[in-house]
């Protein structure tokens, strides 16, 4: 899996643009995902989410994915879940400190934001603290909620403003 982790960050850029465009396309079947029920997908989606996060991104299905703001790199593979960088026990060679044959995660996370592109770097922004009661939820279903949610407040915001 570790071989998998590196190219993904290795890959970062392309890995994104494809990633983002999944997402834009979820995001417009909303109405219909909406209908069907959000709860009832869940299960289907996440199995969907898990194969193909799991495949290319070790992906350890928090429910909260943060992989394009840690260049593709997954931080739940970090053995002590430490989701907001390094622990300040990495090794000099770049390892773990708890596991001596693991890349760190936060080392392969700057790399992946590095080759990301751009003058800012999301590693940089501060994450919410994980909650565990999303654990294996679907974390692009909960993506799509929360854009339409924001498209709507920006319709709404653009109508009171006329």
């Amino acid at each position: 899996m570790q071989a998998l982790r590196r190219w993904s960050v290795r890959n970062a850029r392309p890995l994104k643009a494809l990633y983002e465009g999944l997402e834009n396309c979820l995001v417009k079947t909303h109405p219909f995902l909406e209908w069907l029920g959000y709860r009832r997908v869940d299960n289907i989606v996440l199995g969907v989410e898990k194969v193909t996060k799991g495949v290319l991104f070790d992906s350890q299905s928090c429910g909260q994915c943060i992989l394009g703001s840690t260049g593709m790199a997954c931080p739940m593979n970090c053995p002590k879940n430490i989701r907001n960088g390094p622990c300040g026990g990495v090794r000099a060679d770049g390892k773990c400190e708890v596991d001596p044959q693991m890349d760190c995660v936060w080392v392969l996370a700057w790399e992946g934001n590095k080759r990301l592109g751009g003058q800012s770097y999301p590693i940089q922004i501060v994450q919410p603290p994980l909650d565990n009661r999303l654990r294996n939820t679907s974390a692009w279903l909960r993506e799509v909620r929360k854009r339409n949610t924001e498209q709507i407040v920006e319709r709404m915001n653009a109508t009171h403003e006329l």
